[in-house]
């Protein structure tokens, strides 16, 4: 059983940064592929970023490419999610999440592929 518990959230005015982590732990073998996910109110979670378990590969969502970086340092068994030059349009509840093996997700932005994931951390962008 995996438990991802994230951190970092909070309140960030637009062009700020904000750098989120989301901790692993119950993992065995060749560890796990990690997605972020967000969700603002009165809409559907999207995927934002995901990154192999051996950090080597890793997706974006056009909509954060350029801004945003995801990274992770397994001696840690933390996954971050950078975010830099933040709109009020990246306001929400931000997920980690990550399938229940080794493997990628395919594709990485369908919520059906990730079976483990954590409670959420609020992100605000506002002036």
């Amino acid at each position: 059983q995996l438990q991802l518990v994230e951190s970092g959230g909070g309140l960030v005015r637009p062009g700020g940064s904000l750098k989120l982590s989301c901790a692993v732990s119950g993992f065995t073998g060749d560890g796990n592929a990690i997605g972020w996910f967000r969700q603002a109110p009165g809409k559907e979670r999207e995927a934002v970023a995901c990154i192999s378990n051996t950090g080597r590969s890793s997706n974006y969502a056009d909509s954060v490419k350029e801004r945003f970086a995801i990274s992770r340092d397994n001696a840690k068994n933390t996954v971050y999610l950078q975010m830099n030059s933040v709109e009020p349009e990246d306001s929400g509840i931000y997920y980690c999440a990550a399938p229940y093996g080794s493997w990628y997700p395919n594709p990485w932005t369908l919520k059906s592929q990730y079976d483990y994931w954590g409670q959420g951390t609020q992100v605000t962008v506002s002036s």
